[in-house]
């Protein structure tokens, strides 16, 4: 069920940029990028992302952070985070960027200790809505080839209290493609 939900998100993302319309951009400009996070395998997991670029300094994206081993990844189980980035490159959508993002999550629940603290139940897992903020870099090659590193911090707003964390973090090594 919840691949299908972040299936269902993503493949709405990708329709609903397609499907708006621009008149004043350049036909020859590429205005849609893929990317891999390369540092989440370290993590036991796989993040994928998606971003259209809306004009020279902005663009709007989507990402979806999956765990498949939870022996690295104790605690997060996916989350699917939609951003806005606003670039200061002199290049096309690249350069030094900041940006705005929401995350739709699923967390593990609070850890209750027995008297002893060295076992513990855990209650079931959280799902919460994040806000945040973060910087990063992109580099664009002539090809289209992406290379990016980004950094976020966000904070849980809702069901905080349910969890034994309270904040939201976002790491990325990326690499991608940019096309039409």
């Amino acid at each position: 069920m919840k691949k299908n939900f972040s299936l269902l998100i993503i493949l709405f993302a990708f329709y609903s940029v397609y499907a708006q319309s621009e008149t004043d951009v350049d036909p020859y400009q590429k205005n849609n990028e893929i990317k891999l996070n390369l540092i989440s395998p370290l993590s036991g997991a796989v993040e994928v992302g998606y971003e259209r670029h809306l004009n020279k300094n902005s663009s709007l994206g989507i990402s979806s952070f999956i765990v498949y081993d939870h022996t690295k990844e104790k605690d997060m189980n996916y989350n699917i985070s939609p951003y806005y980035r606003y670039y200061f490159g002199k290049k096309y959508a690249s350069g030094f960027f900041v940006e705005g993002f929401g995350m739709f999550t699923s967390i593990d629940g609070k850890k209750i200790y027995s008297a002893d603290h060295l076992t513990f139940t855990e209650n079931k897992d959280v799902y919460d809505v994040a806000l945040g903020a973060g910087l990063g870099w992109k580099l664009v090659t002539k090809k289209g080839f992406v290379f990016e590193a980004n950094a976020g911090y966000g904070k849980l707003l809702f069901n905080a209290g349910k969890t034994d964390h309270n904040v939201v973090a976002k790491f990325g090594l990326s690499i991608g493609y940019r096309f039409k």
